[in-house]
């Protein structure tokens, strides 16, 4: 199992920037394919992005393509989320999840195993 804190959530003006950062510990890390959900109130948690366990593939949702980056860093245990261009549509729950190397689809939730408690981004429009 390994525990999952997320950081660098808010409050910012369509078309700006945030960068959310979730740092792993317990078990080690880079042996986790890493992806980022989203879930707004009244809606099911939906894909954003996701990582392989190298960090040679990177997985996006259509709508989030272009605009936001998804990067791990192993040394320091931390996946990243760039987020720019903001729109209001990306105001949401954000939530870090960790699940195996291989043989998973990192597109469904169901695949990963371990969450973290999520941290909200508010684009105002």
């Amino acid at each position: 199992q390994v525990q999952l804190v997320e950081s660098g959530g808010g409050l910012v003006q369509a078309g700006g920037s945030l960068r959310l950062s979730c740092v792993a510990s317990g078990r080690t890390f880079s042996t986790y394919t890493m992806g980022w959900f989203r879930q707004a109130p009244g809606k099911d948690r939906e894909f954003v992005a996701g990582i392989s366990w190298s960090g040679g593939s990177a997985y996006y949702a259509d709508s989030v393509t272009g605009r936001f980056t998804i990067s791990r860093d192993n040394a320091k245990n931390t996946v990243y989320l760039q987020m720019n261009s903001l729109k209001h549509e990306d105001t949401a729950g954000y939530y870090c999840a960790a699940g195996p190397p291989y043989g998973m689809d990192p597109y469904h939730s169901g695949e990963y195993e371990d969450w973290g408690q999520g941290i909200q981004v508010t684009v105002s429009s």
